[in-house]
């Protein structure tokens, strides 16, 4: 592995954590002593993306990479945290398929989970992908986003049903019950 820095062939590896697609490992140079990360990842077979002109086309990470990125930009997300998600539609895209997927399915995946992640950056990615045509589509969709936060929000906010004390008591006289 050469140096980034100074080109140098020989480097040790410090550090090194697997993932589910790859493995990183933080190097340092035998010569000039700076340290860089490498990404060791599993070659699979190719996967093809159909597109919704009908054109195919090898699934591309760094295409997906750049589209997450975009819809997050300026956005609290950390760049790690970026990765991790494009790492893990990846995996799942995988896992899923065979050599042929459609970008309709990959998009709607990405949407899945930016929708958990944070909500402009899956607004940003939606508009992009759904194409709205007008202010109305995207307000039906900044709707419906509103009112699953707001059905979200009437859940955490719900009293439990039984107090704690009450299920430790029903389980001790399940218990002594039991034989």
């Amino acid at each position: 592995m050469k140096c980034p820095y100074c080109q140098h062939r020989d480097s040790k590896v410090v550090d090194s954590r697997d993932s589910e697609l790859s493995v990183r490992r933080r190097r340092e140079c035998l010569n000039c002593h700076r340290r860089f990360t490498t990404y060791e990842r599993v070659e699979m077979a190719p996967v093809l993306v159909t597109k919704r002109d009908g054109r195919r086309e090898e699934f591309s990470r760094e295409k997906l990479l750049l589209s997450v990125r975009k819809a997050a930009g300026k956005r609290p997300i950390p760049p790690v945290t970026i990765e991790a998600l494009v790492e893990e539609i990846e995996a799942e895209l995988n896992r899923q398929t065979g050599n042929e997927i459609t970008s309709a399915a990959i998009a709607e995946t990405v949407m899945r989970r930016l929708r958990q992640l944070d909500d402009i950056a899956y607004i940003r990615y939606a508009s992009a992908y759904r194409e709205f045509g007008d202010l109305d589509r995207m307000r039906e969709e900044l709707e419906r986003l509103a009112s699953r936060r707001e059905r979200a929000r009437q859940l955490e906010n719900q009293p439990p049903l039984f107090s704690l004390d009450e299920i430790e008591t029903a389980v001790r006289s399940e218990r002594v019950r039991s034989p």
